[in-house]
Parts: C-alpha cells; sequence; structure tokens
C-alpha cells in the first residue's frame, strides 16, 4: 500500500488527510483539521500533521509522500505541492465519483472547476472582486447575529420569506444585516436572504464553466444545507442539467485530493526509475 499525506493549508484552516492507495483501490486512513485562528501557522499545521497521523495509526516514516496544497508551499518538509484547483477536483472525484465539478468556497474566495473523469481541471471561474461570496463574510455574519456556523443552514431552510441582500460587496452586505436587525427581521430571513446573495455570484461561477450533472461543493461551507438549497434554486432555471451536493468531508477535499496526486507522483517516479534501472 501506498500511503500519503495532503496537507491543506487555508486561510482560515489547515487540512490534512491520510490516504492510502493499493491495486487501485483508494481510501482516507486519518484526517484532521484545525483552525489557524491567529495562531503561528506552522505551529498549527505541526499539531494538525501529528494528529491526523494518529488518527489514521501511521507514522511520518511510513509516508511515501507528503503533499502540499493552499499555502502549504510554505512547508519546508513537504515532498511536493499542487495547486488548490487540481486538489480539489481530485478530492471532489473521490468523495463523489459521479462529480464533474466541484465549488470550492474558502475563506476568502470562492472558485468552479469543472474536470474530467480523471479528475483533471479543464475549466474553472473565480471570483475575483470582494468577499460577499467567501466563507469569512458568512462568518462574519453569524457572529453579528449570534449563531454558530453549524446552526446557519438549518435557520436558512427555516425561512419564510428571505429578505434581499447586496450581492455587490461584503461590507454593504454586512450594513444590510445591520438594518435588517434594526428592523426585526428574522434570523432565518435575514440568513436565507444572504444565502440568496452569495448564491447568485456562485451561480454565475458555474454557468462560466458549462458543467452538466453533478456539482460537489467543497471547502469550509460544503455543508450548510441553507447555502446548498439557495445555489439549487438559482441554477434550476438554467438549461444546464445540475445536482449540487455536498458531502460530510467535503472540507477534506484539498487535503484527498493533494494526498491522492502525491501517490500518483510518486508511483509514477518509482515505476520510472525501475524501468531506468532495468535498461
Amino acid at each position: 500500500m501506498t500511503i500519503s499525506a495532503g496537507i491543506d493549508v487555508g486561510s482560515g484552516a489547515v487540512k490534512v488527510a491520510i490516504m492510502g492507495v493499493e491495486g487501485g483501490v483508494e481510501k482516507i486512513l486519518g484526517s484532521y483539521l484545525e483552525r489557524i485562528r491567529r495562531r503561528n501557522v506552522m505551529d498549527v499545521v505541526d499539531e494538525s500533521f501529528e494528529s491526523a497521523l494518529r488518527d489514521a495509526g501511521v507514522r511520518r516514516d511510513q509516508l511515501a509522500y507528503i503533499a502540499t496544497t493552499g499555502e502549504g508551499d510554505l512547508i519546508p518538509w513537504r515532498t511536493g505541492h499542487f495547486y488548490g484547483m487540481t486538489t480539489h477536483s481530485r478530492g471532489a472525484l473521490y468523495l463523489d465519483p459521479e462529480a464533474r465539478a466541484a465549488i470550492d468556497i474558502g475563506a476568502l474566495h470562492t472558485r468552479a472547476m469543472r474536470f474530467n473523469e480523471a479528475g483533471r481541471v479543464l475549466q474553472y471561474q473565480m471570483t475575483s472582486q470582494c468577499a460577499s461570496g467567501s466563507g469569512q463574510f458568512l462568518e462574519n455574519i453569524a457572529r453579528y447575529l449570534g449563531v454558530s456556523i453549524e446552526e446557519i443552514g438549518p435557520l436558512s431552510l427555516n425561512s419564510d420569506n428571505a429578505e434581499k441582500c447586496s450581492s455587490i460587496c461584503a461590507v454593504l452586505a454586512e450594513t444590510d444585516v445591520i438594518n435588517m436587525v434594526s428592523r426585526g427581521v428574522s434570523t432565518p430571513n435575514i440568513l436565507r436572504g444572504i444565502h440568496n446573495s452569495m448564491a447568485v455570484r456562485i451561480a454565475g461561477l458555474v454557468r462560466a464553466i458549462k458543467v452538466e450533472g453533478v456539482v460537489l461543493m467543497t471547502g469550509g461551507l460544503a455543508r450548510d444545507a441553507g447555502l446548498i438549497a439557495a445555489l439549487q434554486d438559482k441554477l434550476k432555471d438554467g438549461a444546464a442539467k445540475l445536482a449540487v451536493r455536498g458531502h460530510e468531508l467535503s472540507v477534506y477535499a484539498g487535503a484527498i485530493g493533494a494526498a491522492l496526486w502525491g501517490a500518483f507522483r510518486h508511483d509514477k517516479l518509482t515505476h520510472q526509475e525501475a524501468s531506468s534501472g532495468g535498461t
């Protein structure tokens, strides 16, 4: 079995996945996530990496490859580094073999990737303006409303009259929310309005990559049922047939993909060396 590690260093958290590949069968052996919260990033990386190894029951010297993604190129003891779109696409394919696109909603940016059956990126689009479609934006709103990230989705689904919110600028959107609270708008209706606002921008990215079929949400908001519902509503009138899904391990998609590409690169290099030695 080829055992590899993937480390995804994001703006808000470090995610680590330990993967095992044997005979074409891929499986996740262990994982760990830790929020950075203004701490030294390398300290969080070291802690997360060791915790993931313990979760997998694997020693460091058993790893064939340590792959990084995101801001992980700053890690000096990595074996190799892979671009985020490449790793999220490969991780999305592992989590949902029917997926042919992924929407990665990070702390600061959102991007949509279309990929083939091997997880190779064919087309992508990324937000290029402000952060009103990002995870950090939604977390700020939740903090102001006094609700946890886990409560956002269920509350949004209970909305009976979503309040319209700005989708142009994060600052304007946050001002909108302050005004809504002062007018007595309910938290579920505010959150659904925020989700609708975010969904407008995300739907634009999805349409731009011209995908049909299953789109998997990855990143920190992948389990936000309210956001998924809002995005499905925004995409249902389009010509393409799309199914937007989440997965309980979607937050680890980048780390999973990095580990799998690392295992692939290791095996390829090993075979090349063996072939060269035999000539």
